[in-house]
This record gives structure tokens, sequence and C-alpha cells, in this order.
């Protein structure tokens, strides 16, 4: 049997190796050769990780020689099964197996979601956010077992107005909250486990075991466990372990521990009121090993001089420590400063991977950012690595999750292009068929509608959509056969998505629909899109680990909604995200065995060969402590309340037993997203400390291993440089038809032509597009090409208002834009009087007008006929019988001198086309007049603009036009004429859909590349 301790029961393991490796040799060692005397044991820990802990400890101490283990029972998660309670064993007065359960998380957080809605006007998502930061100040108050009695009397009067409507969301927890807690028949969490504790610590008064009770690893900062704590050091067989008291502090500076509130920072404060409330003095602690070697006890004297209060940190200066113990005390150890967090990232994740060269070795990141862990795990898959991080992934970002937030945000924005494509593509989604059709339909369905302006809304909007888009594509207009199978086989698919979908999306369209009737649907709908064809009903949602948590949750939010209020169908998906928050997937068994990520937490009582101890700056580690949303800091101290700093000094605790491993890596980001940060405040101090010691320059060999990081993605050899592009495809491949735009392209860059025609390749519409200058400029093309078929000799009196009302009649299924309503339509009312201004004008001589027509001729080349083709915005055919060629522009206007040169040829190639009869209804005739007409609806509103200036003739443009395309066609049907990507620095192209394909950054003189 494990004996008692003479005349102390409080026991220390400091820092310097693993607290669960100690405890678990020590209690093997008290044991002696009784192999049952450890089974007899009850061992309290503060969590079950840390029982999980130990039991790994006792493993590796016997070298996995089968052992009857302890009792072991996490103090922070107690349960009636878990304590040694009987009926007829309770002490008189307390009734802990007749304690009413512990209410469910989601359940508190919804009922108290619903009692703010009440007490004060919020949306469901906020409320919900709210409800969390009341359930922690409710957790805080009742760990510390006080009391919101004497709330009203904290402040004074001058704060009365701001106190009052702080009170107001308080009397959630003061007046509601009891009454909603005694109608559930629960308790809450933290209340439940301090009576279960204080019924533990009254049946060991009352009756004290007859077996060995250990309480290790906690440092008591919850009132009602330093109670059982010390009812366990007066236990028989009882003793206490303390998790790495300070031996070496000096007695000053332990006294200092008990000044002002910042000393709550420092990593002994816990430890200190723990030892005050339990009536030991520091000096009475024992050890519970057998000592430790000089370097450890020369790291730890190296810490505790670090961690010295504000108070005595003179002494760094008057008595600093001897060169030849700073030495010992940083043998093993190493400090890295990266310039930011990749860098930081890749030395981590190249460090463990190091760790691995050695034959035995393990290795651990301990870290309190969430996002350098995520870094470090992605940095270590290069090597095909997967470790295990304690803290787990957040359920929203797995694929379970996330396809249920996709699906939420679906229904409330009606089935929208952006939320709609980002549901169908979700790995998870198949709508009951095979998985490989699924996406073929999503892209299908991607590419004829919803890329582009936005559809009507909701499904029933997108099949109308769809209709109308086949009934154009069979007209006479747009004869297009394949495009409407296309568009048919949409149809049919968003009919089956309608099916699937419309139960969740009609009551989340509803204005007022209760939670509980939401969830279902949203769930139903789920496990129906995530079904496949040949899977059972919807267990590709629930599969793995996250499916399994998601699952869990889910169970537990439907059970939790009952009786919650009626919203509004839109704010389900914040209500729902709100709640999914902060839920972890973590995963059942080691992904890696000598590798892993860890918390602080686990790094309190483990350690591994190599500590590396990340993200140490300021706000990160320590945390930043954040204001308290319902009392200041004097509110704090009065009501009773730890002050916050205590959250600072026990991950102090956390950092000096971590850096008591055999050996630690030190590392920090210099900069996070750009910004310089500041070291953790513990190393500057440690800094400090070694100055006043003589200690100057780097910890270890960091640069080195920055170095070897930053060599991992530098290319081997001389970077060669990129060439621009040269594609020279064989003749028959070549286009042999472009249109008067294209060629334009052609001679500005070739290359976009060759990608277009040569290699097929479109560019995609934007999804959910605004209509921009493309859509404006159709609009006003549209409604003046009306005005002119409808009057094409005589104008009415009338012609700005009918031009005004034809303008209407376009422009209204876009007039719901804002933008649109507000200055695209302004403008064109002032395009639309000088338009018919300048018509006016211009009819004063007889016209034949012709609008919007179509051409084409055919050119003889070396490689066979090439087509040039077009259409003109306007031709009209003047007295004499010559055409005048107008081009409506509502953007910029190409420079005249780009015209004269040839380098804009669309309107010159259109008279080729004129003058050789080409254009539909249009004889044949000389080109007299080649003009811009100018409509930007500003000021002035319109202009005309003669094609190359006011000089230029109009048939001198219109041959050179004719020699230079057919010399430019001659000059590309020779095969060793290549495609090349804007030849020409001074016509290089404002816009180009290719020059991401043709690489132009990287090769374009200072186009960011390289030089």
């Amino acid at each position: 049997m494990i004996e008692a301790a003479r005349g102390a029961t409080v026991y220390n393991i400091p820092p310097g190796r693993s607290f669960v490796d100690s405890l678990a040799e020590g209690l093997l060692r008290r044991g002696g050769g009784d192999p049952l005397a450890l089974a007899r044991t009850t061992v309290l820990l503060p969590n079950r990780r840390a029982c999980r802990a130990l039991a790994g400890a006792f493993l590796r101490a016997t070298g996995g020689r089968p052992l009857a283990l302890p009792a072991m029972r996490p103090l922070g998660d107690l349960d009636e099964d878990e304590l040694e309670l009987r009926a007829e064993d309770e002490p008189p007065g307390i009734g802990a197996l007749d304690l009413p359960p512990a209410i469910g998380s989601l359940r508190r957080r919804l009922l108290l979601t619903r009692a703010i809605m009440r007490v004060e006007e919020t949306s469901p998502d906020q409320a919900a956010r709210l409800a969390e930061e009341l359930a922690r100040l409710l957790d805080s108050v009742q760990i510390e077992r006080l009391s919101f009695d004497g709330l009203a009397g904290l402040v004074p009067d001058r704060y009365a107005s701001h106190w009052q409507l702080t009170l107001r969301f308080l009397q959630v927890l003061t007046r509601h909250w009891p009454d909603i807690l005694a109608d559930e028949q629960a308790l809450d969490p933290a209340d439940r486990r301090n009576r279960l504790i204080a019924a533990q610590a009254e049946l060991w008064r009352h009756d004290p075991p007859g077996d060995a009770v250990v309480a290790a690893g906690t440092t008591g900062t919850m009132p009602a466990t330093a109670d059982l704590l010390g009812v366990v050091a007066s236990l028989p067989q009882g003793c206490v372990v303390l998790p790495g008291l300070d031996p070496h502090l000096a007695d000053d500076a332990w006294e200092a521990l008990d000044g002002e509130q910042p000393e709550a920072g420092h990593p002994q404060h816990a430890m200190k009121q723990l030892l005050a409330k339990l009536g030991v003095a520091r000096r009475d602690v024992l050890a519970w090993d057998d000592g430790r070697a000089a370097g450890a006890q020369a790291r730890a004297r190296l810490l505790s001089r670090t961690m010295e209060p504000a108070a005595t940190t003179a002494g760094w200066r008057t008595a600093p420590i001897p060169p030849d113990e700073v030495s010992a005390a940083l043998d093993g150890v190493m400090r890295i400063d990266a310039p930011g967090t990749e860098e930081e990232a890749r030395t981590i994740a190249l460090l463990l991977r190091a760790e691995l060269e050695r034959p035995e070795g393990n290795a651990v990141l301990v870290t309190p950012d969430r996002g350098l862990a995520r870094r470090v795990s992605a940095e270590l898959r290069r090597w095909n690595i997967e470790v295990d991080d304690s803290a787990g992934v957040d359920l929203g970002g797995t694929p379970p999750g996330t396809f249920l937030r996709l699906l939420a945000r679906m229904a409330a924005e009606d089935a929208a292009p952006v939320p709609l494509l980002a549901l169908l593509k979700h790995p998870l989604a198949a709508g009951g068929m095979d998985p490989a059709l699924f996406r073929r339909r999503t892209r299908e369905l991607e590419r004829v509608v919803l890329r582009g302006p936005r559809p009507e809304p909701g499904l029933h909007g997108l099949l109308a959509t769809l209709a109308s888009e086949a009934k154009l594509a069979r007209s006479g207009e747009r004869p297009d056969e394949r495009q409407r199978r296309r568009l048919l086989a949409s149809a049919g698919f968003v009919r089956r998505l309608r099916d699937l979908l419309q139960p969740f999306m009609s009551l989340a369209g509803a204005r007022y629909v209760p939670v509980e009737d939401l969830v279902r649907a949203h769930i139903g709908c789920a496990e129906a899109l995530a079904q496949a064809a040949d899977a059972e009903d919807g267990r590709a949602l629930w599969a793995g680990e996250a499916g399994e948590t998601a699952a869990n949750f889910v169970a537990e939010l439907m059970s939790a909604a009952r009786g919650f209020d009626r919203i509004a169908g839109r704010d389900y998906p914040g209500l729902f995200e709100a709640l999914l928050a902060g839920t972890a997937v973590r995963p059942r068994w080691g992904r890696h065995p000598r590798l892993a990520i860890w918390g602080t937490l686990e790094a309190r009582i483990q350690h591994a060969d190599h500590m590396i101890l990340g993200g140490l700056n300021e706000g990160t580690w320590p945390p930043e402590v954040p204001a308290d949303p319902w009392m200041s800091r004097p509110m704090r101290a009065a009501f009773g309340l730890p002050p916050a700093e205590r959250k600072a000094g026990l991950s102090a605790h956390d950092f000096v037993q971590a850096f008591g491993a055999p050996r630690v890596t030190l590392t920090r980001a210099m900069r996070v997203e750009g910004t310089p940060t500041v070291p953790s405040r513990w190393l500057m101090r440690l800094d400090a400390v070694l100055r006043a010691a003589g200690r100057e320059g780097p910890i270890g060999d960091g640069q080195r291993w920055l170095a070897w990081a930053e060599a991992l993605d530098r290319p081997v050899g001389r970077p060669m440089p990129i060439e621009p592009p040269r594609p020279c495809p064989p003749l028959r491949l070549r286009p042999r038809r472009l249109s008067v735009t294209q060629i334009e392209t052609w001679i500005r860059d070739p290359y976009a032509v060759y990608a277009r025609h040569v290699l097929g390749l479109r560019v995609l519409d934007p999804l959910d597009a605004e209509p921009g200058a493309p859509e404006r400029g159709e609009f006003i093309h549209e409604a003046l090409d009306r005005f002119v078929r409808d009057w094409p000799e005589r104008l009415p009196p009338d012609a700005v208002d009918r031009l005004i009302a034809i303008g209407r009649a376009v422009f209204e299924p876009a007039m719901g834009r804002p933008g649109i309503q507000a200055f695209w339509w302004p403008r064109f009312e002032r395009i639309a009087a000088w338009f018919v201004e300048q018509e006016r004008l211009r009819r004063q001589v007889p016209l034949k007008i012709g609008t919007e027509r179509r051409g084409s001729i055919t050119i003889a080349a070396p490689g066979g006929p090439f087509e040039l083709h077009g259409k003109a915005d306007r031709i009209d055919r003047l007295p004499d019988g010559s055409l005048a060629i107008v081009d409506y522009k509502t953007g910029s206007l190409p420079r005249a001198a780009l015209v004269a040169v040839g380098a804009a040829p669309q309107l010159a190639l259109e008279a080729v086309i004129a003058r050789q009869g080409g254009f539909q209804d249009i004889a044949a005739g000389a080109v007299a007049e080649l003009a811009y007409w100018r409509l930007s609806g500003g000021d002035p509103a319109g202009e005309v603009q003669p094609a190359g200036g006011r000089k230029a003739v109009p048939a001198e443009l219109t041959d050179a036009a004719e020699t230079g395309l057919a010399a430019y066609v001659a000059a590309f049907d020779r095969e060793e004429t290549p495609y090349l990507s804007q030849p020409r620095p001074d016509l290089v192209p404002r816009f180009s859909d290719y020059a991401h394909l043709a690489r132009v950054a990287e090769w374009g003189r200072g186009g960011g590349g390289d030089e």
C-alpha cells in the first residue's frame, strides 16, 4: 500500500520533466512490490485528458507490462458514477445522488438566447453570441461560489446610466434564469460540479477512505477544488502533488506575490493561494521524486529568476546568474525569431521532421495559436506526415460542417448563384445521382444560366429563366439546338434540386418559423442532397470523425431547440453558425506516434524529448486579456471575481512547465500579416536576465534552421527566365473567320486570338454579375435601334418622349438594381435628348437608314478563303448614293492616331464590307463618312467624332484597311508565323482575358515578374 507522508501531505514535481511520468514512477515506487496496491489507489486529476496521459505514462514506466491501474478520476468532469457515493453512505444533508442533471450546453445557450431576445430587441445570432458571454459570466460566478444579489450596488451613482444598461442584460441571469432552470429541472454544469465535489469532500470528512487518495496536477484555482484538496491532504493516506511549485523563488519574491493585482500574472500566484488555503508553508512541501540532473536544476533556477515579480527584479543586475550556470541552463535551448508566420511554421515543421531522424525521439509543438498549428500541420504534409492537434479542428470548417452552413445560406438567400454553386460544388453534394454526373450537371447549369447577371430568384425563378433561354435558343434570332438541349438538361436538373430543397427553402423564406422545424427541415434536406445513387440515405454526411461530431451536434441541437421562439427564416443561418462555432472535431486515435501538436493544457502535465514553444508574441502567448463586457476591473474585484490577469498567470505557469523539457525551441514571428509584433513578455524578461549575466547573442543555432527552412522552397540551380509564348499551330487549325472587332485584337494581341480560336478557350462571365459597361451599351443600342426602326424617315413631334418610353421598356428588367436606377437611367434621358437633336439635324436631307446590319465578305488568301464578318450599328444611304457608317460608343473612343495607322480598324473594315455589298439589304457603294457617336450621358451628353480625325479621308482608310488585312492574313497563313502575346508595347490592349495564360506578368517588362 502507498504510505502517507510523515509530517506533510503536499508534494511537488517541479519543472524539468514530464509531470505524469514522474507521478506514475512515484506511484509505482510507493506501491512497493504489492501488485494490487496501485489498483486500490484513487488518483484525482484535472481533467480526462490528464487521465489518458497518466495511463500512457504507466505504460512507459513499465515498458508495456500489464498493470492494474489506479482509479483515475477527472476533477473537471465529475459525475455520480465516478464518486464513491452510495445512498447508505451519504453524509447528513447531502443529497448528491438526487442532484438534477446538468443542462446541455446548446440547450442552455438557446434558453439564454430566448431570454435575451425577450429582454432586448436583437437578431437571433447576436443574441446567441451574447448568450455565450452570459454563460461564461454565469460559470465564473458559480465557480467562485458567488451570488448575483450584490450587483446593483457595485458602482457609484456617476456610472448609473451605463450600469443600468448592463443590468438590463444581467436581469436574464438574476431574475429569469433561476426560474428557467427550475422549469428545465436541471442545474448549471459549474454549479452541479461544485455540489458533487462538495459532496465528495463531505463524504471523505465523514468517512475517510481506507486506501490511498492522491490529488495531482491541479493548482486549485476553483474554490470547490481547493476545498477538496484540503480534505485529501488531511486524509490518513491522502496527499496532494503540485505541478511546478518553484522551490528556487526567493522568499522576498514569494512574499511579493501577495502584492498588487498585476502579480496575479505570475506563474506561482495560484500555487501560493492554494498553499495558503491548505495551511501549508512552502518549505514544508516535499519533493515527489529523488531529484534532477544539474542541467535541469540550472534551467529551473534561470526560469525562476526570469519570472520574478516586478518588485524584486533589481536583483537581476545586483546578483546576476553565474556564467557557468547560464550555460548549463541554456544547454538544449534554441530561440528562433522568424521573419513571418509562414517562415515560423515552415521552420517548426522542419524541426519536427528532423526529430524522426533520431532512433526514438519524439517532438511536440506547443502553442495557443490555432493559426500557427494549422500552418505547421499543412507544412508537415509535404513529407506525408499527419499529426494530432489536441485542440482539434473547428466543426464549421470540416466538410460536414461546411455543407450544413452552405445549405442554410443558400436557402436563406433564395438560391442566389454564388451560394447555390458553392453548395452544389461541395464534395458531399450528390442529390441521389452518381457524383460524377452530379458534378457535370452542376457545371452545365453554371455555364448556361448562373454566369452573368443574376437570374430570377429561387429555383422556380431559375426554371423560368432556363425556359426563356431555351425559347431564345430555338428562335430564328439565335438558332442553337445544342444550347437548347443543354438548357433542357439543366431544367431537369433544377427540378430534381427543387424536389430535394424546396421543403427547407419554403421555411427559410417564411416570416415566422419554429427553430425546431427549421432544424428538422435543414437536416432532412442535407441528408437528401448528400445521398449518392449507390449509397444509403445520408450516410456520407455523417461518416468519419467530423461526420460523427456533426451528427452529435445536430442531435443535441434538435433536442435543445424545442420550445424556442419563432424566428424569421432568413435569420436561421446566422443562428445556426453562431451555435456551431466552437464545436471541435478531435481524432479518436493518434495519427503519428512520435509527433504531435498540443495546446498549453497538455504541456502542463507532460513532456516530449523536444518541446517547441511556438507563437511567443505578446497577445498570443500570453493571450491578450480581453475586456470584460459586463464589469470593469474594480467592479470585478468588488464583486469577488478573480482578476483578469489570473489567466496570464496560468499561461505563464504552462510556459514554465513546458520550458523545463530536455530540449526546447522558442519561436516567434517578427511580423504577422505584415504588422510588426512584440515578443512575449517572458522572452523579453529572459533577454534582460541573460544580458545582466553577460550573455549576449542568439540562443542556439536558430539562424541555420531558418536558412534550411527557406531552402525547402528554393529552386534548384539558376532560375531559367520565362520567354514569351510563340505558338505556331498548323495552318489547318488557324482561324479562317474573324469579326471586325477580333481583327483589332489580332493586331494588338495575336495570342488572344490563338487562345480563343485555336485552343477554344472562352472567358466565363462572373457569377451574379452586376450589369456593367457591356450591358449598358446593349441597353442603349437596343433602345436606339428600336427608335430608328419605328421612325426610319420622319421623326414625331414628341420624339424625345417616345425614345425615353422605348428606353424604359428596354431598361425595365434591370431597373430594380439601385445603380441602374440612380446612374444609368438619368444618363440615358440626357442621351435621348441629344440623339433626337442629332437626328433632326441629320434628317434635313433624305436618308435611308439601316441599323444593326450584319455582313461578311470573303478574302482570297494563300491558306484558302478567309471570311471577315461584322455587325454595323448604323449605315445611312446618303442622297448621292454613298454610305455613312456610324458606330455608337458608350465607352471610350479609339484615338484618331490608332485609327489612322490601322491599329483600331473596326469602322474601316466595316467600310470594306459595305463597299463590296456585304451587308444585309445594303447595296454596295462608296463610303463617304466613318464616324463614332459617343453616347456618355454626361456634359455633353453626346458628340460626333470622325474616324481617324477630321482630316482623315474615309476612302483612304478603307483602302488601307483592305490592303492591310490581306497582308496580315497572308502573313499568318505561313505556319512559321507565331501568335505572339502583346508584341508591340505601344499597342498593348487595356484589358486582356488571356494575359495570365500567356504569363505576361512573368516575362513582361515591368509586369511584376523576374527581370
